[in-house]
């Protein structure tokens, strides 16, 4: 139980699982589950081992709160990006036609047809 419960398994893949206790015990089920003390004191170390520590509670938290700016930054980023391109696409237009009714005005004929 100390080996699973250390994270040093040695013939089993270290879950806290009873079926890897059983492995690790070298003993077959029917032995454990006859051991009803040793079951009380496995689901409880088991149980206080699953329980996140304080601080991996705050790590998840700032984690969540991140992860959450993150979408709304990337939100925001999407939003003027689009704002930009339609802003860099009306200036073209608007110097196209600029562009164009300055053309409109300097072009002349070459030669006059008589």
């Amino acid at each position: 139980m100390h080996r699973l419960l250390t994270g040093r398994s040695e013939r089993s893949d270290g879950r806290l699982t009873k079926a890897d206790l059983v492995r690790e015990a070298q003993i077959s089920h029917a032995t454990l589950h006859r051991a009803k003390t040793i079951l009380r004191e496995w689901d409880a170390a088991v149980t206080q081992a699953s329980k996140p520590s304080r601080e991996e509670v705050e790590r998840d938290t700032e984690e969540s709160a991140l992860r959450t700016e993150l979408a709304t930054e990337r939100t925001e980023n999407s939003r003027l990006r689009r704002q930009l391109d339609a802003a860099v696409i009306a200036a073209v237009h608007h110097e196209n036609n600029a562009l164009r009714a300055q053309l409109a005005q300097e072009v002349r004929p070459i030669c006059s047809v008589r």
